[in-house]
């Protein structure tokens, strides 16, 4: 990712996973230690969410809980299928909690992310994109776009795409899981557009093009 960006970009970057350092809680679970590697590779991550917003977009974020691995959970979770629902103990790889509650972090998948883009898949990107669609105390996939996007070519956009996928259509490089809900949606849409932003310009250029109005980034262009 580093190598991408301009000087002023890394500038700011630096300049938000610094402040996120500084007021976030930062907090190891399951007698787990952080590390300065740890700590910043996931406060970078983090940065570049909001690279073209402003870091005070996360303010639904209270805490940074980070665990080796993947969490288990158990309970009555939405299937691999949609409309389809599991029942027992599944690996929860991250977690964004409501009203400035925190944000948990597998780490394993935190650091695969860092070492190997290009996957498709990037568990920070994917629960701060929660985070920020829950800004307005309402999880429905849609972030506070102001006024950098239209908010009716929002909702067409994605609901079409959202739609296809509820139907069992393919659309790639999204990842399945996104026709769990809208507010998934969001959180796989947010992962494609940073971490395989190519792929989702060629595949779903509308949907590339309103992720970079309302991120006021183009990470295609960067490649």
């Amino acid at each position: 990712m580093w190598r991408l960006l301009d000087d002023d970009e890394r500038g700011r970057l630096t300049a938000d996973a610094d402040w996120l350092l500084r007021h976030k809680h930062w907090e190891a679970a399951h007698g787990f230690e952080l590390t300065d590697v740890i700590t910043v590779t996931i406060a970078m991550q983090a940065a570049l969410i909001v690279l073209g917003l402003d870091v005070g977009e996360l303010r639904e974020v209270s805490a940074v809980i980070v665990y080796p691995t993947a969490m288990r959970s158990r309970g009555v979770h939405a299937g691999p299928v949609a409309g389809t629902v599991v029942d027992g103990a599944v690996p929860i790889l991250g977690e964004a909690h409501e009203r400035r509650g925190p944000v948990l972090v597998a780490w394993d998948q935190a650091e695969s992310a860092a070492r190997l883009p290009g996957q498709g898949h990037n568990v920070v990107l994917h629960e701060l994109a929660h985070k920020l669609d829950l800004v307005d105390h309402t999880g429905d996939g849609t972030p506070a776009l102001g006024h950098r996007v239209d908010r009716r070519r929002w909702f067409e956009v994605c609901t079409g795409v959202y739609e296809a996928m509820r139907d069992g259509r393919d659309r790639p490089p999204l990842d399945p899981y996104g026709a769990t809900n809208p507010a998934e949606f969001f959180a796989v849409a947010t992962e494609s557009f940073f971490d395989v932003p190519g792929q989702l310009q060629r595949h779903e250029p509308d949907l590339y093009g309103l992720l970079g109005d309302y991120y006021g980034q183009d990470p295609a262009a960067r490649l």
